[in-house]
């Protein structure tokens, strides 16, 4: 069994933490995120009855228990979300994603989304899930989480166009 959870966090552990940092923008935070993931899915493997994969399981996890953290941070009056706002142009939007200074870009005005265009994008872009994934994580349709990227994506460029115009 040891063997198995070592294979799962060498396989999962690296996507596991980008995806984490994404969303909180705390290294600390993710870490502990991360390892309390690792912990529960270890603690919780009897839960898991193989009706998605190992990764969007343990992507759930950490999503919830992330949430759980900004509950406990709104409980405690902390501001738990940036906003900082910065725009490079670009050619295209799939051009600004490939340019590193205008991903960071992007990557700050992701952060002016309302949940969830901001976690399915973040999935689908850094984390590179299949909008499968993403609706399992969510609880919701392959269609639900294709709309919702496409939406926070228009989102996105709309926030970018503005920040051009000024």
């Amino acid at each position: 069994m040891d063997k198995e959870f070592d294979e799962i966090y060498r396989l999962y552990s690296a996507d596991l933490y980008r995806f984490i940092l994404n969303i909180c923008r705390n290294e600390a935070d993710a870490m502990d995120i991360m390892q309390e993931t690792m912990l529960r899915a270890i603690e919780n493997i009897d839960r898991f009855k193989g009706e998605c994969s190992i990764k969007t399981y343990l992507f759930t996890i950490a999503r919830n228990l992330y949430l759980d953290s900004l509950k406990k941070a709104e409980n405690k009056n902390i501001s738990a979300d940036e906003t900082e706002q910065e725009f490079t142009d670009g050619a295209s939007f799939v051009d600004k994603l490939t340019d590193k200074e205008s991903a960071l870009s992007i990557h700050r005005l992701l952060h002016c989304l309302d949940e969830p265009y901001k976690e399915v994008f973040t999935l689908r872009v850094f984390a590179e899930l299949s909008f499968r994934e993403i609706g399992d994580i969510f609880g919701n349709s392959e269609n639900w989480a294709r709309t919702t990227f496409f939406r926070a994506k228009k989102k996105i460029i709309t926030l970018m166009t503005k920040e051009e115009e000024i």
